[in-house]
């Protein structure tokens, strides 16, 4: 009877956790919806990206609600948001590593904002793709014709708090990486491993990401959006830790949200 009990309550915390997991709050689901039935972006604030090698190039940074809820977003057209490849750029061999960033081909043991990780003085010198779920958010690159956008010259800030909606999730991330100019052409649509991996589970590796153009990543503007030296636990060793360390603050910021419709 113990024994059945026990797997009983396995099994009901197993539910609880798959809907907690899926109980979008409802602004969020409403702009979700309203951004994939709206179809395209009207006021771009840069185009000209990829969300996969070879595709239209018709994806771009929307600042449709940059005024109005102080946030931009990733779209393309018809529908389509942008998909999510795996970054495994940062602490190599770091809390949580195991292998799967292994068939990466272009990993970089360095993130963009590491210097301002440093400044905070907390005791990680760089983001670990197992732990910290960051975005890769913004282009550079010097080749001719190359599109960029930075995303500061908008308000966002680095290691500002993103919110990142895939499948039927709503997840909180951090600005922690940029896109290059290392490939064929400029792109969009990247994660860490440990966010790709908590949206679409562990059969995400460093070659192998969600492909759908389906994933919704919002930045917000604004100092109030960066948890700074003391509102992340930095110094985490899991993504639940550290995922858990901002989600206040994710919660606030998404209160920013409407529907679409005002």
């Amino acid at each position: 009877m113990a024994r059945l009990l026990g797997l009983f309550l396995v099994l009901l915390g197993c539910v609880a956790t798959t809907i907690a997991a899926l109980d979008l709050p409802s602004n969020v689901k409403d702009f979700y919806d309203h951004v994939r039935g709206k179809g395209k972006c009207d006021k771009v604030l840069k185009g000209g990206f990829h969300s996969s090698d070879g595709d239209s190039g018709d994806f771009g940074y929307c600042g449709d609600y940059l005024d109005d809820y102080k946030i931009m977003y990733l779209q393309g057209k018809d529908g389509q948001l942008v998909n999510m490849d795996i970054d495994c750029d940062g602490t190599q061999n770091g809390p949580g590593s195991d292998g799967r960033c292994q068939s990466s081909t272009d990993t970089q043991s360095e993130t963009t904002f590491r210097d301002d990780l440093r400044g905070y003085g907390t005791g990680p010198r760089d983001l670990n793709a197992f732990v910290h779920p960051y975005v890769v958010f913004g282009n550079e690159g010097a080749k001719s014709g190359w599109p960029t956008f930075d995303p500061q010259k908008h308000g966002v800030k680095p290691l500002s708090v993103m919110a990142v909606i895939c499948n039927n999730k709503l997840l909180y991330g951090i600005w922690g990486e940029t896109n290059g100019d290392d490939g064929a052409q400029a792109m969009v649509g990247e994660a860490s491993i440990s966010l790709a991996t908590a949206c679409y589970g562990s059969g995400m590796n460093g070659n192998a990401g969600h492909e759908a153009n389906d994933v919704l990543y919002v930045a917000f503007t604004g100092d109030d959006a960066v948890p700074g030296q003391n509102g992340a636990n930095w110094n985490a060793s899991s993504f639940d830790e550290f995922q858990s360390s901002i989600s206040d603050l994710g919660n606030k910021l998404v209160e920013r949200i409407g529907s679409g419709c005002n």
